[in-house]
């Protein structure tokens, strides 16, 4: 297992641990956070293991951060739709 492998494994970790921890603000300041280091690290595991596996990462982290998701497909939608 490539190193880049181990960090998603790490970054699934702490997006685990940050979403336990109650928050004041709906956990958006750590989406924010994880959404800054998951990009790069897709971008790596990508590069390092092919897009197969790039594609199942964004699919994981997608589905710990399906809420900034659903913001953004309801936004495009609004923006391509007017």
């Amino acid at each position: 297992m490539s190193f880049s492998l181990w960090a998603i494994c790490l970054w699934i970790i702490l997006a685990a641990v940050l979403a336990a921890i109650p928050s004041n603000d709906n956990h958006w300041r750590r989406a924010y956070f994880l959404i800054a280091i998951g990009v790069p690290l897709l971008g790596w595991v990508t590069y390092e293991n092919g897009p197969w596996i790039g594609l199942v990462a964004l699919i994981v982290g997608a589905s710990f951060l399906r809420w900034p998701v659903i913001y953004l497909w309801r936004w495009m939608r609004r923006v391509v739709g007017s």
